[in-house]
């Protein structure tokens, strides 16, 4: 069994006294592990850090083996991620998003949502509109995706105000406001409607959206608790807005 594919690189361990398990996420073949020999040398410890993008030669002798990775680089980029807060826990944080999907569950969307996104992070707004959108993208493979388009209560596509968090449906100011109390605020970035750069605001509203659907759907029935790393992001991403 063998193929070729590229990914991102989202982490790697040490297996024996020179080798690696490294862990990318593949545009065809998911999430995928696959040991590395020699990884841990001095040419390729660069190559494997997380945020790199490479190519990936996959071996084994039956499909359900841990089997060896042939990496080559394609795009070596983690020293600059090192570099920014905001960039070193967002590439951390979509890691851990990703590893809540099944290994080798094939999920091209979301490998070409993260290559965006890591182009992205040194515009801080920009990236952290776009980890929400990932965010919503990981609900959605999941399952539990989230109906933004359209007022639950009178089918509006416009002034739409609020989520629903009970059905994860957004509701328009007018439908929604003697409801306010109860409703998630619906972050402007994610109106159809309207075309704005995110606000520190909305921002703050997106984070509140994604993380309390995946909490109710993800973490709370898996009895796990949130990668650290999502919220190091979110407090870099906001104050490197204050700044």
């Amino acid at each position: 069994m063998e193929w070729q594919d590229e990914g991102i690189v989202l982490g790697s361990r040490r297996h024996g006294e020179t080798s690696v398990i490294a862990e990318v996420m593949t545009l065809d073949h998911g999430r995928h592990l696959g040991m590395v020999r020699g990884g841990r040398s001095r040419s390729m410890r660069p190559v494997l850090q997380p945020g790199n993008r490479v190519s990936l030669h996959w071996r084994a002798r039956l499909s359900e083996h841990l089997g060896e990775f042939r990496v080559e680089p394609i795009e070596q980029r983690a020293a600059l991620l090192m570099l920014s807060a905001p960039a070193l826990h967002g590439v951390q944080a979509m890691a851990a998003l990703l590893r809540l999907l099944p290994e080798r569950d094939p999920h091209r969307s979301l490998c070409e949502a993260m290559e965006v996104i890591i182009a992205h992070l040194d515009d801080t707004s920009a990236a952290g509109e776009l980890f929400v959108r990932f965010e919503l993208a990981i609900l959605n493979e999941l399952g539990f995706g989230l109906d933004l388009a359209r007022c639950a209560a009178s089918g509006e596509t416009s002034d739409l105000a609020f989520v629903s968090p009970k059905t994860g449906r957004a509701v328009s100011r007018i439908a929604g406001t003697p409801y306010a109390d109860r409703m998630l605020a619906m972050p402007l970035f994610l109106r159809a409607d309207i075309n704005a750069a995110a606000e520190r605001e909305d921002l703050m509203a997106g984070f509140r959206l994604t993380g309390f659907f995946l909490d109710r759907h993800v973490y709370e029935p898996r009895g796990i608790k949130p990668d650290t790393a999502r919220e190091s992001f979110i407090q870099a991403t906001l104050k490197a807005l204050d700044a």
